[in-house]
């Protein structure tokens, strides 16, 4: 689409008569109501996004992973050098990363994004290119981008989402790769939930007690000199956010305009989902919580959209991986409603 504006238009509310009947058939399949729980309110909500019920099958699935470097990773919040975001993109690319694992047990197609990695990739067919600028700017000392380019990260999102659904994907996964992207996201999710620095930080690729205060000090003062609001999403991304979260909330608007379901990975998933909802509250309902992170701030940021999480295995990886052990869930609650039998159908006795 050719604005920001035109893909918020596009989205619309989740269609209420399917999820009725889908509520209406799941209290009359061959099992006790309400025994498949969070399967069952899944199911309807899939249907809503499909304006159908049954919903169709949520596959085929691809996982979009959103790439970009931060430079708040001058502050040292991380023991990981910066040059490992380009060499984990090639890992992905030659396919030996753990989201290329998980992503073939479920069938999934893997879509590696450059956003805004702050080293030139190679071109290739394996790679979109969607570069905004060479990484963000130390959300410390200044914002992490200009409004403009958070703006054209959004779209870049919101285009690739599109692409994705006109392809014929049917059901989308959201991952990233991005060394520091941890402090901007416990940034985004402070200015989003009003939560303290302390509570939404976390030790990210696995800092020690020292390098994690460090790292809160480094949020609280990225908030106090930018002061971010919610009312303001744009510019709240701009000024502490990431490229990936930009492009990650981008692409959950354009899902939301294209009416595919999106399942979300971790806490960066997270505070994207928290910008795209402040643009578009329907966003949320194409929204899936693949898991539950690690990261505190996740469990903050999810409260705050309402949504509660498939799995909690601690994951906080990022890449997508904990999005796509949740597809299969997915798929299960949309098969209830396509497959399982009535008891009328099946001629069973009701209590």
């Amino acid at each position: 689409m050719s604005s920001l504006d035109a893909v918020l238009t596009h989205i619309g509310p989740a269609d209420e008569a399917a999820m009725a009947a889908a509520r209406a058939r799941q209290d009359r399949l061959t099992k006790p109501p309400g025994s498949l729980g969070v399967l069952e309110e899944l199911s309807v909500r899939l249907a809503g996004v499909a304006g159908a019920c049954p919903p169709p099958l949520p596959e085929p699935v691809a996982v979009a992973v959103f790439a970009a470097d931060h430079g708040v990773h001058a502050q040292g919040v991380t023991a990981w050098p910066q040059e490992v975001t380009a060499q984990m993109v090639a890992n992905m690319r030659a396919g030996g990363a753990v989201v290329n694992a998980f992503a073939r047990q479920v069938g999934a197609a893997v879509r590696t994004v450059d956003i805004g990695v702050a080293s030139e990739l190679p071109a290739g067919p394996d790679l979109i290119a969607a570069k905004v600028r060479p990484g963000t700017a130390d959300l410390t000392r200044e914002p992490a981008m200009s409004r403009g380019e958070a703006e054209r990260a959004l779209l870049a999102g919101a285009e690739i989402a599109g692409r994705l659904a006109d392809e014929g994907y049917r059901l989308l996964a959201t991952g990233d790769m991005g060394i520091a992207n941890t402090t901007a996201s416990a940034a985004l999710i402070a200015a989003f939930t009003g939560a303290d620095a302390e509570a939404v930080t976390g030790r990210g690729t696995g800092v020690d007690d020292a390098m994690l205060a460090h790292k809160v000090d480094v949020v609280r003062r990225a908030l106090a000199r930018h002061r971010p609001e919610a009312a303001d999403p744009v510019g709240a991304l701009a000024a502490v956010g990431g490229l990936e979260h930009a492009g990650i909330a981008g692409f959950l608007l354009g899902a939301a305009a294209a009416r595919v379901p999106v399942v979300l990975d971790g806490v960066i998933a997270g505070a994207a989902a928290l910008v795209a909802a402040a643009l578009a509250p329907r966003v949320a309902d194409v929204l899936i919580a693949g898991h539950r992170s690690a990261e505190p701030g996740h469990d903050a940021a999810l409260r705050q959209l309402g949504l509660r999480p498939l799995i909690d295995l601690d994951l906080r990886l990022g890449e997508g991986t904990g999005a796509l052990l949740a597809v299969p869930l997915v798929q299960a609650a949309a098969r209830t409603l396509r497959e399982v039998a009535t008891f009328d159908d099946a001629a069973v006795s009701e209590r």
